[in-house]
């Protein structure tokens, strides 16, 4: 019996061995054959630079000058600048609704066919898709944006602590109009309040706003969908006709900035310096600094160093931040006060979602010394807090 137990032993390890030079050796780009043993803890082999390839869907163009898929692409440019990559070695399908489930998959399959070891999926609803492609081939990396799903093998999200950015830009806002003796700020939302990313924005937003006008209120008003100037227009339209004179936004265009500046109103963007749609009106903008996640990622990729963890950063890393406060629009005092708080944030002084916190129904969410979690955060707030009004 024994006897039989060690031949059996035996028998597993040579399968072992054998498995394991199976996925040793890899033909690379030209019918190279590579060595491509993975060491302990690694989930993929190292890839040269000068053979990777890194595939980008994005819901808008690549072409964008400001806005979501500007801020995307910004930082897609400056991996491929720092890792010092040719531009065939970045493809990218733009303009593919995220709302579209054929139009995401024929997209991630433009990408698998074109050979990239690596595709990035930017916008909230490609989710889904990215996991059944996952799925279906392993050996590629999939990593999506702003989602909650992953594997633990080949498919990770990343988004970062942007309401701490979000806070910040409420001061500017709240000292605005506390300046303009108006206690009303409107926010433009992409997605209502079963859509916790856009949710907690609003949340961290007002809580800024409260912080320095407590008796400010923040009127919200929903498109319903990431990307739709005319919708988000309407919206800001709205939001001034009910007295708001400074509009926030999370969706993907200027165009609530511009609608803000025509109605002579003031503004904080998103994703990218709005300043230059609303020159005199545009007070800053919660920022991405995209560049920091892709050329992170990128790079252990090539080393083979990457492992499938989700990825949630902020200020500690300059992935968030606030673009360059406009001297023609802010308040007195602003640069101040948004500097101070920033310090807070940075050494742990302050946390956005700390108790006591109360929602718009009455609702005790946190109690004092109590705050959010990451999960909670990023996957739990289904309520807008005390001070937010859904118009």
């Amino acid at each position: 019996m024994k006897k039989s137990v060690r031949i059996i032993a035996l028998i597993l390890a040579l399968a072992t061995v054998f498995a394991l030079v199976g996925c040793g050796k890899q033909t690379g780009g030209e019918g190279e054959t590579q060595d491509t043993t993975l060491a302990e803890g690694q989930t993929f082999a190292p890839i040269p630079a000068d053979k990777i390839k890194i595939g980008v869907v994005h819901i808008t163009s690549k072409d964008d000058t400001s806005g979501y898929t500007y801020a995307h692409q910004k930082g897609i440019e400056e991996m491929a600048a720092a890792l010092g990559l040719k531009s065939e070695q970045i493809v990218i399908r733009d303009n593919v609704d995220d709302n579209d489930v054929e139009a995401t998959k024929a997209a991630l399959q433009d990408l698998v066919d074109a050979g990239c070891d690596v595709i990035f999926a930017t916008s909230y609803n490609y989710m889904d898709a990215v996991e059944e492609y996952a799925e279906k081939y392993p050996d590629i990396i999939f990593s999506h944006c702003s989602g909650y799903k992953s594997n633990g093998k080949n498919f990770n999200n990343y988004f970062g602590r942007i309401y701490e950015a979000r806070y910040l830009s409420g001061i500017a806002a709240g000292l605005k109009a506390k300046e303009l003796g108006v206690p009303i700020v409107g926010f433009v939302g992409a997605k209502g309040s079963d859509n916790s990313e856009v949710t907690g924005g609003i949340n961290a937003f007002a809580l800024g706003v409260q912080s320095v006008y407590p008796e400010c209120e923040v009127l919200v008003k929903i498109t319903g969908e990431w990307y739709d100037p005319a919708a988000e227009g309407i919206a800001a339209k709205a939001l001034i006709d009910a007295g708001a004179v400074v509009l926030a936004q999370h969706c993907d265009s200027d165009t609530v900035q511009t609608t803000a500046a025509q109605a002579g109103r003031f503004g904080v963007g998103y994703n990218s310096d709005m300043t230059p749609s609303a020159p005199n009106n545009h007070l800053t903008a919660p920022i991405w600094n995209w560049g920091v996640y892709y050329t992170q990622t990128v790079e252990a990729i090539i080393k083979g160093e990457w492992k499938c963890e989700n990825y949630y950063e902020g200020y500690n890393v300059n992935l968030v931040g606030l673009s360059p406060l406009n001297e023609k629009a802010i308040a007195h005092g602003t640069k101040e006060a948004v500097e101070e708080a920033q310090k807070k944030i940075a050494s742990g002084e302050l946390f956005v979602f700390s108790g006591p916190l109360y929602d718009n129904q009455g609702n005790q969410i946190l109690k004092e010394g109590e705050k959010l979690t990451d999960e909670q955060i990023t996957g739990e707030i289904n309520y807008y807090i005390k001070g937010v009004r859904v118009l």
